[in-house]
């Protein structure tokens, strides 16, 4: 079974900057969280917007509270307004459903964690946040 260990959760993270920094993207924040939705590691490059890691743990929580990575999670969104809406609700107001948050899971697919990135559009924050996972062999 996979673990999300505190060396592979900051492998993630400079998984994640690096990307970012190679495709030259505006400066990132980045978390990653536990199965239980408690932060493992976290970076802001200089220059983030203040709240962006409010923002990229909106983007993980709503991922580890729904099953599904942050896509998907727009996608209902706009199908479902009423759903989502209840959905951010009922876990906290944490639930940011944009491109940039994405489900790790183990072998037998239960999640270990997830991956929140924000500080670029959505489609680069969703590609910086599956580079992360993929540097530490997560995913």
């Amino acid at each position: 079974m996979t673990e999300l260990t505190l060396a592979k959760a900051q492998a993630a993270v400079s998984g994640v900057l690096s990307f970012a920094r190679e495709k030259s993207l505006a400066p990132m924040t980045v978390v990653v969280l536990d199965a239980r939705g408690a932060l493992k590691a976290f970076a802001a490059e200089d220059g983030t917007p203040l709240r962006r890691a409010d923002i990229a743990i909106g983007k993980a929580h709503g991922v580890l509270a729904m099953g599904v990575n942050s896509r998907a999670l727009q996608a209902k969104a706009e199908q479902q307004p009423y759903f989502i809406a209840a959905a951010t609700l009922a876990v906290g107001g944490s639930l940011i459903p944009v491109p940039g948050g994405v489900l790790v899971e183990d072998e037998q697919k239960r999640a270990i964690g997830a991956v929140g990135v924000s500080g670029d559009t959505s489609d680069n924050d969703e590609a910086t946040a599956f580079a992360g996972p993929a540097a530490a062999h997560l995913i």
